[in-house]
């Protein structure tokens, strides 16, 4: 008679990331819609101007902006009067760099010297075959990890060599879940004072998890 074991294997490796992508907006807003508009024109085109020259050079591999949007409102004051118009206008940008040095100044510099610039975030990742290659190896190491849980749980009952009999993402097992089969984040930390800060990312947690089903023991293969 056969015993049926089933486990779950996980692993996760740990990578400096490779490309930081900045996501900032700026905007601008007041009486007139007219100068509203073109300061954050004006603005666009002086970030436009810092991004392309690092573009040639390498240090930028991609960057987008979104269309200048405009829009009015009347605000409230505490006292419940309806406040003059007021007019906004923003565009927000999207820069991907491989240098964070080089982030980090672009960053500082535009806070510091642009009155309506914001940083949103900053986004760390791999480039796409870096992460490929460590998710196929995670799903190795996941694989031989729940493996090595059947086994030794056999050794313990002294069933002694376990056979394969279904592998799985987390989940599809009918075992319950506590992750997903594969996945991948980032963190970031922001230090420093004053108008330049230091953006430093931690490394990249690639992970797997996997459910298997062994069985060891006599009786051959569970159908």
């Amino acid at each position: 008679m056969s015993t049926e074991i089933t486990v779950r294997g996980s692993f996760s490796a740990f990578h400096p990331p490779e490309r930081g992508t900045v996501n900032a907006s700026v905007a601008c807003e007041g009486p007139e819609m007219e100068p509203v508009y073109e300061s954050v024109a004006s603005d666009l085109e002086i970030l436009k101007s810092s991004i392309l020259p690092l573009k040639d050079q390498g240090t930028v591999t991609w960057w987008s902006a979104d269309q200048l949007r405009t829009w009015s409102n009347r605000p409230w004051n505490d006292k419940g009067k309806q406040l003059p118009l007021v007019h906004h206008a923003s565009v927000g940008v999207e820069v991907k760099f491989r240098d964070f040095n080089v982030l980090s100044r672009w960053v500082g510099q535009h806070i510091a010297e642009m009155e309506g610039f914001s940083l949103s975030e900053v986004k760390w990742g791999l480039t796409v075959k870096r992460r490929e290659k460590l998710l196929a190896d995670v799903r190795n190491r996941a694989v031989r990890d729940a493996v090595t849980r059947a086994q030794q749980y056999a050794d313990a009952l002294g069933l002694g060599r376990v056979e394969p009999v279904a592998l799985a993402d987390a989940g599809m097992l009918n075992t319950r879940a506590e992750g997903g089969a594969a996945s991948a984040y980032t963190r970031m930390g922001v230090t420093g004072g004053g108008a330049v800060a230091e953006l430093v990312p931690e490394h990249i947690e690639v992970s797997a998890t996997v459910d298997a089903r062994f069985v060891a023991g006599h009786g051959g293969s569970a159908a």
